[in-house]
């Protein structure tokens, strides 16, 4: 299930679509806060937790692609990228840049909706915490900001990175095929190959070592895929 009442962050500067989003995200049980600029979105960012943010690429004090960038830089936050323009190729820079999705205008909100709901959903619950010998967490996984710590240390994760992670962290122990994290991790699964998700295994790997030099807490099951060890 979704958190109770998640905040959900809309920028868009014109005033009849945000007034139509804030009316379907309330109508949906969502908490909406309305920015008009980009620098009005990251202030909010800065001071209050926020489950995902709805993006207009076309804003009047800079772009929306600048604005992703700078929240992906603070802290990795689910986002969908609104836009009038439709074409392949903004769609491609948008989700290269980490957004999870992407709806062009004219869009219907209760699709909005729909899709924010798929996104949050996505990293599945928060498991319960595993813990160190002397009590603090081995992992703490913030699904509403989508952050996950090891061993205290918070890991700057890629989209892909995380949703791995992520998926392997929900069942400490269970051997995931190739094929399943790549269903758990890529929106078009189709278009990632096996050796996709090793080389974004291995890229985790060097991350926790970067936290814990003397543990390895993927395990590698040769011809089955991978797990999560569970006395990580």
């Amino acid at each position: 299930m979704l958190p109770l009442r998640p905040t959900i962050l809309v920028v868009e500067d014109e005033p009849p679509i945000a007034e139509a989003i804030v009316y379907a995200l309330q109508t949906e049980g969502f908490v909406p806060v309305w920015k008009a600029t980009g620098g009005e979105a990251l202030a909010v960012l800065d001071r209050q937790p926020v489950a995902l943010v709805v993006l207009d690429v076309g804003l009047p004090d800079m772009s929306g692609l600048d604005v992703c960038r700078e929240i992906q830089r603070r802290r990795r936050t689910p986002l969908i990228f609104l836009t009038a323009r439709s074409a392949e190729v903004d769609k491609i820079v948008g989700l290269e840049l980490g957004a999870d999705d992407y709806l062009a205008k004219p869009f219907s909100p209760r699709e909005l909706t729909a899709r924010i709901r798929a996104v949050l959903r996505r990293a599945g619950p928060p498991p319960a915490p595993t813990a160190t010998a002397e009590g603090s967490p081995v992992w703490s996984h913030d699904v509403a900001r989508c952050r996950i710590s090891y061993r205290g240390c918070a890991l700057v994760l890629t989209r892909n990175e995380y949703r791995l992670l992520g998926a392997l962290l929900a069942q400490p122990g269970r051997v995931f095929s190739r094929d399943q994290l790549m269903t758990a991790a890529w929106d078009d699964p189709g278009a990632a190959l096996d050796r996709t998700v090793d080389a974004h295994i291995k890229t985790l790997r060097a991350k926790l070592h970067e936290a814990r030099p003397d543990a390895d807490p993927i395990v590698t099951h040769r011809g089955l895929g991978y797990s999560l060890r569970e006395e990580s």
